[in-house]
């Protein structure tokens, strides 16, 4: 018998519970305090994480990829230009545009950093590293993840710029054009599983072996069960966390910074850190439907599921360097003429494969 050598979470016991249970704090202020310190734990780490990749890892990896030299005089490696950053943006004056719309000028920046990292309440990170697992967990993380489109668009009608507003109605444009194909291409993945909740499709993949060679076992990921939706997935996630070619929104050469053009101080730090923190949601989701969660060989499953996070977002940096910017006609029919023909068929050809082997 081949030994299973991945980290099993479907039966784990969710973090708010393992954390009740050291406390040993009872009732409902036992729940809730140990509900608290669960989020707050996971919170940190993913804002830790986005820390690291957005004055940091953003560009060495795009001086690696365009030969350059990149941040390398602030502390060892240019490490400390993390800290430099925050204190440099954070000390900046915060300025308000004139005939700004002041109430959704100054949530629109909350939204969208909220709104990533309250999905991340579902995503099964590890065994027993999970706040919560209910039934329809794939529709809870689409449906909070979408509440960033409104956050852009908040963000761009409220600036009182022209060149803001553009960016915004890009931005809303572009996430209905390409969530759609999305949430299509996450559907075939449910027609494997038959369930919407996020542990047991991390199960299934890993107690499920696609082949064995030479006595090593390949688990059934569905990035190898089917490749095609892996690859409309990663395509569709590029648009929604707006990496090139799918950067329009916020295109320099076009619309200055589009939605986040009157953004200073703290709320740019915001949108930036929201950005940064859906490109790691677009990765967990990722990891998650099509690359077995935080399943894998010998190492913890909370390391195997960093590191295929962040091998998504490598794959965005790559992008980003080497890909160029399509127009915003070409987006939109790339999405409608394309991508979401592409996502029915997939959705379709499962199906039917599906009804043929009796799977």
């Amino acid at each position: 018998m081949t030994p299973v050598l991945f980290d099993a979470v479907a039966t784990a016991t969710p973090l708010p519970d393992t954390i009740n249970e050291l406390l040993g704090i009872g009732g409902f202020a036992g729940e809730l305090v140990s509900m608290f310190l669960a989020a707050f734990l996971i919170g940190n780490i993913m804002l830790a994480m986005t820390a690291v990749a957005g004055p940091w890892a953003k560009r060495k990896i795009t001086a690696a990829f365009t030969d350059r030299i990149a941040v390398n005089r602030v502390g060892p490696f240019g490490l400390l230009i993390i800290v430099a950053d925050a204190v440099r943006l954070l000390s900046k004056e915060l300025i308000v545009p004139e005939g700004a719309d002041r109430p959704a000028w100054d949530l629109a920046p909350v939204v969208l950093a909220a709104s990533a990292l309250l999905a991340f309440a579902v995503i099964p990170m590890g065994n027993g590293i999970q706040l919560a697992d209910p039934e329809t967990g794939l529709v809870f993380v689409f449906a909070v993840a979408s509440i960033a489109s409104l956050g852009l668009l908040m963000g761009g009608y409220a600036s009182n710029n022209k060149y803001s507003l553009m960016g915004g109605l890009r931005a809303v444009a572009q996430n209905i054009a390409y969530e759609i194909p999305l949430v299509v291409t996450a559907a075939s993945v449910v027609l494997f599983t038959g369930t919407l909740q996020m542990s047991e499709i991390v199960a299934i993949q890993q107690n499920t072996t696609l082949v064995t060679l030479a006595g090593v076992r390949i688990p059934a990921w569905f990035a190898f069960v089917n490749p095609f939706a892996f690859a409309l997935f990663m395509v569709a996630n590029l648009a929604e966390v707006g990496r090139n070619p799918f950067d329009t929104p916020e295109a320099p050469t076009e619309i200055i910074g589009g939605y986040q053009t009157e953004y200073s101080s703290v709320y740019f730090v915001l949108f930036y850190l929201g950005e940064f923190v859906h490109i790691f949601l677009g990765g967990a989701i990722v990891a998650t439907l099509f690359l077995g969660g935080p399943a894998g060989p010998f190492l913890p499953g909370f390391v195997w599921f960093v590191i295929k996070i962040w091998a998504v977002f490598l794959f965005t940096q790559w992008c980003r360097s080497a890909v160029p910017r399509v127009r915003i006609d070409q987006l939109i029919e790339i999405g409608w003429k394309g991508m979401l023909v592409l996502s029915f068929a997939n959705l379709v050809l499962t199906a039917a494969i599906l009804g043929v082997t009796g799977l």
